[in-house]
Order: structure tokens, then C-alpha cells, then sequence
């Protein structure tokens, strides 16, 4: 099932449908983007989001809360332990309200965007539901621009575990029904 599982999810480019800012995009240090198909295509842009991004296997938990207390040494905000071990999730939001650790910039019925701007990079998540008759899916991109080296630097060493980070939490929603 695993083997399946990380076969259904694709490369894809960011979709020309999202609300992403083109001029953002463009000027990316550094992006990537997933597609997967949603088994439930009715599924709301925040039950998409909570199925991803609300179980993060503890292991990935602890490698974030030393990330965080590594890069908050060099002035950057980073998201206390306990909001990482327990994030807090709603059924509803707004934007400009916090969903899980990020704040969220738009949100459309098909979109959700959030991210975080700091003085060494700033970065977008995105979730798009695409809808193709009665079949679904959800593409997650991410965009980063950096502003100086040591975004340059912080990017080389957390792209590699971004890219399998990534790729886990949609295998395991996938796995576990969420999706």
C-alpha cells in the first residue's frame, strides 16, 4: 500500500487557477508543487487542510521543535513547542486568523492560502482543491522568495526535508481516508 500510495502523488506546476501572486511566483527562490487525488471530493478546503497538515507523526514533530529553536537563536519567529505538539484547529476561519501555526493571506471555497514573511524569507502554502467532474484533487505548492543569504542558506539545508515532509503528510492522509 505505501508503494501505491507515494505513486499517486505527482510533481505538478503551481496551477495557473490559484490565487497565488504571479509576481511572487516569479520571483521564488524556491518552489514545488503536489498533486493528489481526493477520495473525497467534497471535502471543504479546511477538512483538506486538517487531513494533511493536523497529524504530523511525532518524529517530524521534534525534528520542527529543534528547527524552531535552532533558527529563533538567529531572530526569526518561530511557533513555541506547545503549539507544535498541540495545534489548535477550528472549523471555520478568516483571513489574517492563524490555521494551525500559519497566517492565513486568502482563502477562496477552492483555495486556501497561508504562510509567514520574516526579514530572511518569505513563504506561501497553497492549497487548491481541482475539481474534474466527479473526480477531485488537491495540489499543495509552496513558494519561497528569499531576501538575503542566510535565507539561501536556511533553504539549502530544509528543502530536502520540506520535499519528504511534504510528501509524507499527503501519503499519510491519503493512507489513513483523510483525503
Amino acid at each position: 500500500m505505501r508503494n501505491d500510495v507515494n505513486s499517486i502523488i505527482e510533481e505538478a506546476d503551481i496551477p495557473s487557477a490559484s490565487v497565488l501572486d504571479r509576481r511572487f511566483i516569479e520571483s521564488a527562490y524556491f518552489f514545488d508543487s503536489y498533486r493528489a487525488p481526493l477520495t473525497r471530493p467534497h471535502a471543504g478546503i479546511f477538512d483538506i487542510f486538517h487531513a494533511i497538515f493536523a497529524h504530523h507523526p511525532i518524529g517530524m514533530k521534534i525534528a520542527l521543535i529543534i528547527r524552531n529553536r535552532i533558527v529563533s537563536c538567529f531572530g526569526l519567529d518561530a511557533p513555541t513547542t506547545s503549539k507544535i505538539l498541540n495545534p489548535e484547529f477550528k472549523s471555520n476561519y478568516a483571513v489574517g486568523e492563524k490555521i494551525g501555526v500559519w497566517p492565513i493571506f486568502s482563502m477562496t471555497e477552492t483555495e486556501l492560502v497561508v504562510g509567514h514573511d520574516d526579514k530572511h524569507l518569505d513563504f506561501r502554502l497553497s492549497l487548491l482543491k481541482v475539481t474534474d467532474g466527479e473526480t477531485a484533487s488537491v495540489v499543495v505548492s509552496t513558494i519561497c522568495v528569499v531576501h538575503n543569504v542566510f535565507g539561501k542558506v536556511y533553504l539549502f539545508f530544509i528543502v530536502p526535508f520540506h520535499k519528504w515532509g511534504v510528501k509524507k503528510l499527503i501519503s499519510s492522509a491519503i493512507a489513513a481516508g483523510r483525503l
